[in-house]
């Protein structure tokens, strides 16, 4: 796991020697992706420069050293992420007699070596794994970027500056491309109320105008003579899910679950392989505990597991994975954090995340992070059960309430919404309270008037994308609140066309694996295990699991209301189903009692609204209101005022780190 930052054209270029040039400041800006080994690869003449930064993960030698240049001295690559089956295609090089004489055994010369044969489109339709890459062809002076099928690993770029001054930026993060001189560092308001609806900027956008993300499955190509970037898909997620619904898996419901057990042994040995530690995050979840349970019995010795603990019990799970921990006989690792402990996390988010980015539990993912990484370099997760094998208690739950709003006239849904609206939300929670008083703590609403006033607004949705995506949408009308006079042209749903032939709750999995799963989840992993120079492995995430995920019908993932059915047949060959069965609990933290008492200066200081309305992003009056309702207790706004205070607390990070200001 490394990072890499890069740049084509401009006026950077000089005699100096690359440490002494804009590149060894871009490298340095990302030193925590890679702390093990520098390196820089600069071509004045042409207009390139490649730098580099190493977490040692297989191949800790020389020869894994970056920038590499291919044996035949065409293409230089600098590369972040992991070829899991690389070892299968040096095999297949062989075999057919185009191997080189390798130097090493790291995945990155058999990605050259592979792309030097095979191209660059049919070595990524070979490849298994997790990566971002530029490649610079000596011979056609072009650039190459790509990015794995699902995400994994980010990849940013664009054209900054203007005339002679314009240069190509790319890199593993944005903290990188700031420091080219080029940068010019324009926040994208339209990005920014993608972020209030939200909680993350959806590809391809980034939080400054002119710069993107590569999405997933994405190959760009660019050169100084064709300086408009070209982007080509080389796998598609939709096509992947249309073709899955189109030639459905046929077996019996147990043939799917061998065939299911069977990928997944593959997938978790191959992320297994490295030259370092390696251990596994285990939050005792149906996800995690199959990652862990497929790894230890594949291990001659005992995997090291980690979980975070909280002294809260609607937050902790800790109890749970130590239970299966103990059972597979893991050599298990728990910390227990108290409020101080992750409130200090909060200081170092605005500079972990290169653009403003507010899941709440990138906090805990931050702290299992630092945990695992005091005895391992290799963690892998459970990450993305939920969207391949129907986890989300979200999605039954919508299935019945749009199977039932779709069939209420228009003009009556309306009617209700007004009437729900009408009562404020104090006077919903005393009505019912009492329905809570026998519920379980981590089933509990603490503010039903909240929760009834966003049905109201569901209840306005014209179709079942609107549902899904007011549903999870955190400020309903960003527009209104982001100053912005050019117009807000995000469309109300931001998700992908097509998708024929699926269920209401399959078409919900679609839009989460192709938007929330890469923009939210996976960015969360790759930052907070990069923060602390860990990598991060999914095997739920080979993209076979994938497409075999997809192949299965919905019977075979949910059944009687509870998701992950096939996944669990899986999971209780290995573990009892007592210890597994219970309701899912999630990866939270109470940032809402936070922001109420310890939180409460700290957020107060980025609110104010002098500082507000100085700055010119936000409409002061609204976030004033919100953030008093707030503190009131007569609404929750958590969540709302957290992707707010997260943009804030990441301006005034980049604005104290940067030689110029954001405009």
């Amino acid at each position: 796991m490394c990072g890499f930052a890069g740049y084509l054209g401009g006026t950077a270029f000089s005699g100096e020697a690359p440490e002494d040039a804009p590149l060894g400041d871009m490298t340095q800006a990302i030193l925590q992706r890679g702390p093990d080994d520098a390196g820089h690869w600069v071509d004045a003449v042409n207009g390139i420069a490649l730098g580099f930064r190493r977490l040692a993960i297989v191949e800790l030698s020389a020869a894994g050293h970056q920038p590499m240049q291919a044996h035949n001295g065409r293409w230089v690559l600098v590369y972040n992420g992991e070829i899991y089956n690389h070892l299968v295609l040096r095999a297949e090089l062989e075999k057919s007699g185009h191997a080189p004489r390798w130097r090493g055994h790291s995945d990155t010369e058999t990605l050259l070596a592979a792309i030097a044969v095979w191209g660059v489109e049919a070595t990524l339709a070979r490849c298994i794994g997790m990566f971002a890459f530029a490649l610079w062809d000596r011979e056609t002076l072009s650039l190459t970027l790509a990015r794995d099928r699902m995400g994994e690993k980010p990849l940013y770029y664009g054209w900054q500056g203007q005339g002679r001054n314009a240069s190509f930026l790319f890199g593993s993060e944005l903290k990188a491309l700031r420091r080219h001189p080029a940068f010019e560092g324009r926040v994208d308001r339209d990005a920014l109320c993608l972020l209030l609806r939200h909680n993350y900027i959806a590809a391809p956008r980034s939080i400054y105008c002119g710069l993107s993300k590569l999405e997933p499955g994405c190959i760009l190509t660019v050169s100084l003579a064709q300086p408009e970037p070209k982007v080509m898909r080389y796998w598609s997620m939709q096509q992947t899910i249309e073709q899955g619904v189109t030639k459905p898996f046929d077996g019996s419901p147990m043939q799917a679950v061998d065939a299911l057990e069977v990928l997944l042994k593959d997938a978790v040995a191959q992320q297994m392989v490295a030259d370092v530690p390696l251990g596994a995050f285990l939050s005792g979840g149906v996800d995690s505990s199959t990652v862990v349970a497929l790894m230890q019995a594949q291990s001659s010795n005992r995997v090291k597991t980690f979980t975070i603990g909280f002294h809260d019990a609607a937050y902790n799970e800790a109890p749970h994975a130590m239970a299966v921990a103990d059972h597979l006989g893991t050599d298990h690792h728990e910390l227990y954090v108290n409020a101080q402990q992750a409130l200090d996390v909060i200081d170092r988010l605005p500079r972990l995340y290169c653009e403003p980015f507010a899941d709440e539990s990138q906090i805990p993912t931050l702290l299992v992070s630092q945990l695992a990484r005091q005895q391992v370099t290799v963690s892998l997760s459970g990450d993305a059960g939920d969207e391949l094998f129907c986890g989300y208690s979200r999605y039954p739950h919508a299935q019945r309430v749009w199977n039932t709003l779709s069939k209420v006239p228009v003009g009556l849904r309306h009617a209700a919404a007004r009437a729900a609206t009408a009562i404020s939300p104090k006077y919903w929670n005393a009505a019912l309270a009492p329905m809570t008083a026998f519920r379980s703590p981590h089933k509990r609403t603490r503010n039903w008037g909240d929760t009834v006033h966003k049905a109201a607004g569901l209840l306005l949705a014209k179709d079942a994308a609107e549902f899904y995506c007011k549903l999870n949408s955190y400020w309903l009308d960003p527009a209104s609140v982001v100053m912005n006079d050019a117009g807000y042209r995000e469309s109300i749903n931001s998700l992908p066309p097509g998708l024929q032939g699926l269920s209401f709750t399959e078409h919900m999995m679609a839009w989460d694996a192709v938007g929330y799963l890469p923009d939210d989840i996976l960015a969360k992993i790759d930052r907070a295990a990069m923060g602390v120079s860990l990598e991060g492995r999914v095997p739920f995430l080979d993209h076979r699991v994938v497409e075999f995920a997809w192949q299965l019908p919905l019977s075979l993932k949910l059944r009687a209301g509870v998701g992950k059915w096939v996944l669990r047949q899986v999971l209780y060959r290995h573990v009892p189903r007592a210890l597994i069965d219970r309701p899912k609990m999630g990866f939270g933290v109470p940032i809402g009692d936070w922001l109420r008492g310890p939180l409460r200066d700290w957020a107060e200081d980025l609110l104010g609204e002098t500082r507000l309305r100085r700055e010119g992003f936000f409409d002061a009056p609204t976030i004033r209101r919100t953030w008093q309702e707030h503190q009131s207790g007569t609404r929750n706004w958590q969540n709302k005022l957290w992707g707010v205070l997260m943009f804030q607390a990441w301006l005034q990070s980049t604005q104290d780190a940067a030689t110029g200001g954001l405009r």
